[in-house]
């Protein structure tokens, strides 16, 4: 679990929660259905026109990977796994890393050791993992966009339901003290779609962007670090160049 999304989730909603409380406001005021309705489906259904049913169906996914995550990545757990591999592939040349293969888990990884067990040309090494990576950030620029689009979205549908609601309370003026509870009712829907947007929507979608950085410079490690082992680089050389990959106190010395 992301303890950091939790956290500033809770946080957030708390001291806008509580703040209004202290205020003498109530929080069943606050939850009204109509409004509640008018920007959460508004906003699923506008922000689906703007992408395909596959990308609407995966959204548990991307709030699983904004909350949980895929895994974390260690730098330099994988450097110390490249050097290992660059001494294998030394001593017994690129056939002798075969046998690590399966004990490896991400599967850009095993490929790219497979690309160089099998022999591949270092030209068409680079580009083939060059182009698998470039398709992963098309695939995660889906979900990244899906919940930046939506977060544009809500606030619109927010103001959108106060307009109904003021129509609805303007179009019966008999009963001021009605009247007066209905115009604050009808401000719901806008409290509702911008802290959809601001609380939610919006920081999901700059989480899943920070998630998509991380895995993005894993790989490049990873791709960097194959394509120095293939070119014959010594154990050292192929340590010296991962480091500059990372911070200097992640660094495999």
């Amino acid at each position: 679990m992301d303890f950091a999304t939790i956290f500033g989730l809770v946080m957030a909603i708390g001291a806008i929660s509580g703040a209004y409380v202290i205020e003498g406001g109530t929080l069943e005021s606050v939850f009204l259905f109509a409004p509640i309705l008018i920007v959460v489906g508004g906003t699923l259904g506008a922000t689906a026109i703007t992408t395909s049913l596959t990308t609407v169906n995966k959204i548990p996914t991307y709030l699983k990977l904004a909350f949980f995550g895929k895994h974390e990545f260690n730098p330099s757990y994988t450097i110390s796994v490249l050097i290992a591999l660059a001494e294998k592939a030394r001593r017994e040349g690129v056939l002798g890393l075969e046998k690590h293969i399966e004990s490896i888990r991400d599967p850009f990884f095993k490929k790219a050791v497979l690309l160089v067990v099998d022999g591949t040309e270092l030209t068409s090494l680079r580009e083939i993992l060059e182009n698998e990576i470039a398709f992963l950030e098309e695939r995660h620029k889906h979900g990244i966009m899906l919940f930046q689009k939506a977060g544009g979205f809500a606030p619109t549908m927010g103001i959108l339901g106060t307009v109904l609601g003021l129509i609805q309370t303007l179009s019966n003026t008999s009963d001021a003290a009605k009247m007066a509870t209905a115009i604050a009712g009808a401000f719901i829907a806008t409290l509702w779609g911008v802290g959809l947007a601001n609380l939610f929507l919006l920081p999901v979608s700059d989480k899943l962007k920070m998630r998509h950085e991380e895995e993005l410079a894993h790989y490049e490690l990873i791709m960097e670090g194959i394509i120095a082992i293939q070119s014959g680089d010594n154990p050292h050389e192929v340590q010296t160049r991962l480091n500059s990959f990372v911070p200097p106190e992640l660094r495999n010395e």
